[in-house]
């Protein structure tokens, strides 16, 4: 019968019409979408920056034009976001054309006949560190941060030191 007793406890495996399940696939992770690498993916959307750039210009003069301090401040987050997100891109392109060059040499040492030598995590962070030292060292900006680097560090040695209260 199309239609079961109620009375009787309805069979556990019971086969109704097959309903074919949507597969569902993220793209990030699926290999039909190939691999991902990022100096191909930066070329092929590269039209995407000065998109990006020009918004960027037309926000800056909406921004001169407003009066309504509401939609001005609104503007002013938008385009600080807009800076920040530009400046994160620069500093990855750094990073990446940085390791591009160490593998570079790499590369000359191992056609030389040398053995390869792979710089450690901390390594590459001091290297970083001393790249940032001579870009503020050059535009003048070193002394201001070192200064507030020192009055960071002073807030947390504070903190850390027993408080006259509990004496």
């Amino acid at each position: 019968p199309l239609e079961m007793s109620a009375k009787k406890p309805v069979p556990f495996l019971r086969q109704v019409v097959p309903v074919r399940k949507k597969v569902q696939r993220d793209p990030r992770f699926d290999d039909l979408s190939g691999e991902y690498k990022p100096e191909i993916f930066m070329k092929t959307y590269s039209f995407l920056d000065s998109i990006k750039k020009q918004e960027k210009e037309m926000v800056q003069k909406q921004l001169k034009k407003c009066r309504n301090m509401e939609q001005k401040e609104k503007l002013q987050r938008l385009l600080n976001r807009m800076t920040q997100q530009e400046q994160a891109q620069k500093k990855l392109q750094k990073l990446r054309e940085r390791e591009l060059s160490l593998k570079r040499q790499q590369r000359e040492l191992a056609k030389q006949g040398k053995k390869p030598f792979f710089l450690k995590k901390s390594e590459k962070r001091k290297l970083e560190l001393a790249e940032k030292y001579a870009e503020l060292k050059r535009s003048g900006k070193l002394e201001s941060f070192l200064n507030k680097k020192r009055k960071r560090n002073a807030i947390k040695d504070k903190r850390h030191l027993p408080s006259q209260k509990n004496l």
